[in-house]
């Protein structure tokens, strides 16, 4: 933008400056040669009284070089005598005699002046001045050479003025721009200086008053959850009372487990929700508010997000979900590698993953539909793949966004999506081997474990990589 508002302004002024300076430029051409002609003829004129009082060779000669020294100015007597050198024709001579007129005419190399002085009857003399190019175009070379000078100044101050306000209003909207940016990373705390003109110094009092509008609508809205999540306090209660009260059967065990769980996932979102605003997607590093420090969390306010060992959270979740496949009839497979697989995402947001998939096949699928939940460990990233045998995903690319499905919210696709975008991973939606939708989770290792564990996993037998916990729910 910087170029094109300079480039403009050198084009116009180029312009301006060529339709004012070509017509000076010849005016200045024009007054040279006039001035050149009116000497020649006050020369001309200031040697005709010389002639009609005397046409003495000699005093001739004299008053020539005291008019006129070192120029072309020479008279023709009646006698045909010439004194001085001559450039006129001979017949344009005789032309001048006889009609006793003026006569200018352009020759050769210069500008011809014939001035007719009568001496007495019949006899009739001829002054004649010769002008050469040079003295017409005298001092021309010089004045076009200052008017191409200013020109260029005027051009080159211009497009310089132009390139100063357009930096200023570059600078105003590359300000905005990436302030605009990083808010839609999760800068929360990003603001801008308005500045530049008027126009582009409301846009940066918009954004301000935006970004800090926003602050207050996502407080109010983390406060509304953790108030709404506190509320189901009171009927999880009740729940875990009549489970006391139930005695110790299978059924009340499973009741009890299911109620820990819930009011674990509770805590977890209580928790959450009061923390100071997260400044990115999910899983990255929160930062409080005003600057007020983060209690309870190591490293203090700004502090990233700590990872976990994905095939743990993973071993913990499929163990819940087992007993719910196991009421419905559902056979589940589940294959968990025996590597280390850590990545930079927290526990709770994996297992929020993890729940959202499976729960996705419980709640598409008709009970008795197998599914299989299988982790690998590749050599930069870990993959977690859940596979079913219902129908399948009729709209993959339209299924990971929320509220675009027919079927669903498309919330748990979308929690995948982001937390896997969190680690430099990605989500893939296709048809499996058991016939159904098949969901492929990538997330990136973390860094430590990145960059030295290809040496590492070099060092491994074939036994170690193979090795897998695997086990069978079945009706």
């Amino acid at each position: 933008m910087r170029r094109t508002l300079a480039g403009v302004a050198l084009a116009v002024t180029s312009m301006v400056a060529l339709s004012f300076l070509i017509p000076l430029a010849l005016l200045v051409r024009s007054e040279a040669r006039n001035q050149a002609i009116t000497a020649a003829e006050q020369q001309a004129a200031a040697l005709a009284p010389v002639l009609a009082l005397t046409d003495d060779i000699p005093d001739l000669r004299q008053a020539i070089s005291v008019l006129a020294p070192g120029e072309d100015l020479s008279v023709h007597l009646p006698t045909g005598q010439v004194v001085g050198p001559t450039h006129a024709p001979a017949a344009l001579l005789r032309r001048a005699a006889r009609d006793g007129e003026a006569i200018a005419q352009n020759r050769p190399g210069g500008w011809v002046y014939l001035q007719p002085v009568v001496l007495g009857p019949g006899r009739v003399a001829v002054i004649e001045e010769f002008v050469p190019k040079e003295r017409l175009n005298r001092g021309v070379a010089a004045s076009w050479g200052a008017i191409t000078l200013l020109a260029v100044a005027l051009v080159a101050g211009s497009t310089l003025v132009a390139d100063r306000l357009a930096a200023r209003v570059v600078r105003s909207s590359h300000n905005l721009s990436r302030a605009t940016y990083a808010l839609g990373r999760g800068d929360l705390d990003v603001r801008v200086d308005p500045m530049g003109p008027p126009e582009l110094y409301e846009a940066g009092l918009a954004f301000n008053a935006m970004a800090d509008r926003m602050l207050e609508l996502l407080a109010v809205e983390r406060e509304l959850v953790a108030d709404l999540s506190h509320r189901l306090r009171t009927p999880l209660t009740a729940l875990r009372l009549t489970a006391d009260r139930m005695g110790p059967t299978a059924d009340a065990e499973r009741i009890a487990a299911a109620i820990h769980h819930l009011d674990a996932e509770l805590h977890s979102i209580i928790t959450a929700a009061r923390t100071p605003l997260a400044v990115g997607p999910m899983g990255r590093g929160l930062r409080p508010l005003s600057g007020v420090a983060t209690a309870g969390r190591p490293g203090g306010a700004g502090a990233p997000a700590e990872g976990c060992a994905a095939a743990a959270v993973i071993r913990r979740k499929a163990a819940f979900w087992a007993v719910l496949a196991e009421q419905q009839h559902r056979p589940f497979q589940v294959d968990v590698t025996a590597e280390e697989a850590l990545i930079d995402l927290p526990e709770d947001d994996l297992a929020a993953v993890f729940d959202a998939l499976v729960g996705n096949v419980f709640r598409h699928t008709a009970p008795g539909t197998a599914f299989s939940v299988r982790l690998e460990r590749g050599a930069q990233s870990v993959v977690l793949t859940v596979e079913d045998a219902g129908l399948g995903i009729p709209d993959p690319d339209g299924a990971v966004g929320r509220g675009v499905s027919t079927v669903s919210t498309g919330l748990g696709l979308d929690i995948a999506h982001r937390a896997a975008a969190v680690t430099r991973g990605a989500v893939e939606i296709t048809r499996g081997r058991l016939g159904g939708a098949r969901i492929e989770v990538t997330f990136g290792l973390a860094a430590a474990q990145g960059s030295g564990g290809r040496s590492k996993r070099r060092r491994r037998t074939a036994a170690a990589r193979g090795a897998r916990s695997r086990w069978w729910a079945r009706s």
